[in-house]
């Protein structure tokens, strides 16, 4: 059974990747795709000091690199597999907007060997780590078929499997009590995507509060030496070619985090995003001072969540702590893509054994809310066919019913208006024309309808954190 669901997940994502993908056919740009053929070329081809500057072979207004060191690594080491196969993927400048059948083909599949090796296997794992009272073949296939991540990384176009896989390998290992290793695989996340840092603050106090747990001083002083010195060790050797040159040091740091490109790009289901029509920041706000605002609101928001998993370090709180403060995350940080939902996504997901009605319904909704990317893309269909293939799995394997059975009638009501405004929605989105005065009026509509949900959401995740709700029902 097992073996026939990962089966059917690979098939999946490769029946998706023969679908369009960001910036198919659309010059001078293009898209992620060409973004991520292009790191390969430039990688490949210059020396690592000029990764990250501007240069007569790198010109950084042309899809420049803008992720840590790992996804450098990993786009030279792709770049050069694509060298030995056809030097015409990966040459200097000619090689920009190839869209040829062979390369498409190579592509896609550097997606789905790393998708396999370090995501679908860290799920794997974490599967059979789960105890025998859960519903763990329904787990499985739930998070293996989600589609949000096979719309991004299969249709769209990106690597997100790899620091998605790496953060779930951190959190089986923490279930483990393996703070070591799961301080290794939380590294490789955070070096591979800097977003990573939604889940930087409980990953850390986890740690921190359980490496105190020790039964004498030194045994704690040892286990703190441990970890530690594994962190910065990893920390040293993935950013060892930019730590000698204190210029390009900085410079790598901002382009990792560029304050210039604004708070939120396109339109996303984020608290800047739907208070825009109503409140016009970047009129208030500078960018740097918004920066600081963000900053702020975020680390404020998250303390709570953090301090309680510190004071309270059990699993139960880990999961619900990396739920909530990716949330915030998501909701309040700057610059903030619509694709970062998915870094809410999967801790929803981990977690769904223990609460399967909501984590379902999230998941389903965070899938919706990139709807303005799916259409951009021209991947409407095989959105509709993967939102609407999930609902029915939904609907087949029960999770109504399977978590709490005193959901009241009302809340399940409620869900189906819910996901029937989704379906509504992205009927209007792609065949309504928008009126020519609000041209975004779709796309704000969608992001407005997600970012109300994931408000109750969180609200709904820090009550169960808290244990409010084992009060209320």
């Amino acid at each position: 059974m097992e073996t026939c669901i990962i089966l059917l997940a690979i098939t999946l994502r490769w029946i998706v990747a023969f679908h369009s993908y960001s910036g198919e056919g659309k010059p001078p740009m293009f898209g992620d795709f060409e973004a991520q053929r292009h790191w390969m070329e430039i990688t490949y081809n210059t020396p690592v000091q000029e990764w990250y500057q501007n240069t007569t072979t790198n010109d950084l207004m042309y899809w420049g690199l803008d992720y840590p060191p790992l996804t450098a690594y990993h786009s030279y080491v792709c770049g050069y597999i694509a060298s030995m196969i056809n030097p015409k993927y990966v040459e200097l400048f000619t090689s920009r907007g190839l869209e040829t059948l062979d390369h498409k083909l190579f592509m896609r599949l550097t997606v789905l060997v790393v998708d396999v090796l370090v995501f679908i296997s860290g799920i794997y794992a974490f599967y059979r780590s789960l105890r025998k009272k859960y519903k763990k073949i329904e787990f499985l296939t739930v998070i293996l078929l989600y589609p949000g991540l096979i719309l991004i990384d299969y249709g769209h176009f990106q690597y997100n499997c790899v620091s998605l896989g790496f953060f779930v390998w951190s959190v089986y290992y923490l279930r483990l009590q393996k703070l070591v290793s799961a301080s290794i695989f939380f590294v490789l996340a955070l070096n591979y995507k800097q977003m990573e840092l939604y889940h930087a603050y409980p990953i850390f106090w986890f740690i921190l509060k359980r490496v105190q747990l020790a039964n004498h001083n030194f045994g704690k002083c040892i286990n703190l030496a441990k970890v530690s010195i594994t962190v910065i060790f990893i920390f040293i050797v993935i950013w060892s070619p930019f730590i000698g040159d204190w210029n390009l040091l900085i410079q790598v740091v901002h382009r990792i985090f560029p304050i210039h490109r604004g708070v939120f790009e396109d339109k996303v289901a984020n608290f800047w995003c739907a208070l825009s029509p109503f409140i016009k920041f970047h009129l208030i706000f500078e960018k740097n001072q918004l920066a600081r605002v963000c900053i702020l609101i975020t680390a404020l928001s998250a303390l709570g969540t953090c301090l309680y998993l510190y004071l309270k370090p059990t699993l139960k709180n880990l999961h619900i702590s990396l739920i909530n403060c990716s949330f915030i995350f998501f909701l309040f940080s700057y610059h903030v893509h619509e694709k970062s939902i998915l870094l809410v996504a999967i801790p929803v997901a981990l977690y769904l054994p223990s609460d399967p009605f909501t984590c379902f319904w999230f998941l389903l909704i965070s899938v919706f809310s990139m709807l303005s990317l799916y259409i951009k893309d021209d991947l409407f269909i095989p959105y509709c066919s993967l939102f609407l293939s999930y609902f029915m799995l939904g609907e087949i394997i029960e999770l109504q019913s399977s978590s709490q059975k005193n959901v009241r009638k009302k809340v399940r009501c409620l869900y189906y208006l819910s996901i029937f405004g989704c379906f509504a929605l992205s009927i209007i989105h792609k065949f309504v024309e928008a009126p020519l005065l609000y041209p975004d009026l779709w796309s704000l509509g969608v992001a407005f309808y997600s970012f109300v949900h994931f408000v109750g959401f969180l609200a709904y995740f820090h009550f169960r954190q808290f244990s409010i709700l084992d009060y209320l029902i």
